[in-house]
């Protein structure tokens, strides 16, 4: 459902992602990490559609993001990592403005206004001018405005952030939930212990290259002793110059190729477009 295809992304002379090639199937969670500035945030920006790569092509459901951009956006729902709201709007007339932008007909929207209000406990504040709002009041209307129109693919950028621990659990319910029901959820995270308690597959990326593809207990394999937590392998991984770590243990130059695309045909059932 998530393709990228040898995608590199550049800004003037920097590159943020270089030959990115990666294969997301149905009904898995990818959680996506890297240090800051390793390029999660211009993946995630080229998957919704708010940047071309440079080279390479990325598709959503079979649509490419650039040449049938429209058909692609119909598709995901975006959670970004800092909630964007119309301050003079109160969150009800927020989620009425994106709801008529996916062209949900007005009862369509009234009852999943309704629903998501009941789902994330909206109902309190939903009337009042955005402004007012909490950071976690805010995350938790825009995760309402991105599962409005029921998107097989739902990215989420540091989802938690903001939350108190009732509403994170609401929203990894909620992950999980998509999951179930057959769609894909692209999370980035610097919250290691979330990607290791609800992700299925991790993906690392390290100054703008894909490291490592594969599951937690994979993950552990890479060292010995499963004992090993996840930020400590993470950190091993990510301190060097962005090669990847074989089974062995040690240094070896792979591919994104070789550890995205093909990992995850070989590893997890491919479902969707």
């Amino acid at each position: 459902m998530i393709d990228f295809f040898d995608v590199t992304r550049r800004y003037g002379t920097k590159t943020a992602v270089s030959h990115l090639d990666l294969h997301i199937p149905a009904a898995q969670l990818f959680a996506f990490l890297g240090p800051n500035g390793a390029g999660k945030t211009t993946s995630i920006r080229m998957l919704v559609g708010l940047l071309r790569p440079s080279e390479g092509q990325v598709c959503v459901c079979g649509y490419d993001t650039v040449k049938q951009s429209r058909e692609a956006a119909r598709q995901v729902g975006y959670v970004p990592d800092q909630p964007f709201l119309y301050d003079k709007l109160s969150g009800r007339e927020f989620l009425e403005f994106v709801g008529r932008l996916r062209g949900l007909p007005a009862n369509v929207l009234r009852d999943r206004i309704e629903r998501e209000a009941a789902r994330f406990e909206l109902s309190g504040f939903l009337d009042e001018w955005t402004e007012s709002y909490s950071h976690g009041m805010r995350q938790r209307v825009v995760f309402a405005s991105a599962v409005l129109h029921d998107p097989p693919v739902l990215v989420v950028d540091e989802p938690m952030v903001g939350l108190d621990p009732k509403n994170a659990r609401l929203a990894k319910d909620l992950l999980r939930e998509r999951v179930a029901q057959g769609g894909v959820v692209f999370m980035s995270t610097h919250t290691l212990s979330i990607a290791e308690e609800i992700g299925d597959r991790i993906g690392i990326i390290h100054q703008g290259k894909l490291i490592f593809f594969g599951s937690v207990t994979e993950l552990r394999a890479l060292k010995e002793g499963d004992h090993r937590s996840l930020e400590q392998i993470f950190l091993e991984l990510t301190n060097g110059d962005g090669e990847a770590i074989s089974s062995n243990g040690t240094v070896s130059a792979v591919t994104n190729g070789d550890l995205g695309r093909e990992s995850a045909t070989h590893q997890a059932p491919v479902g969707g477009a």
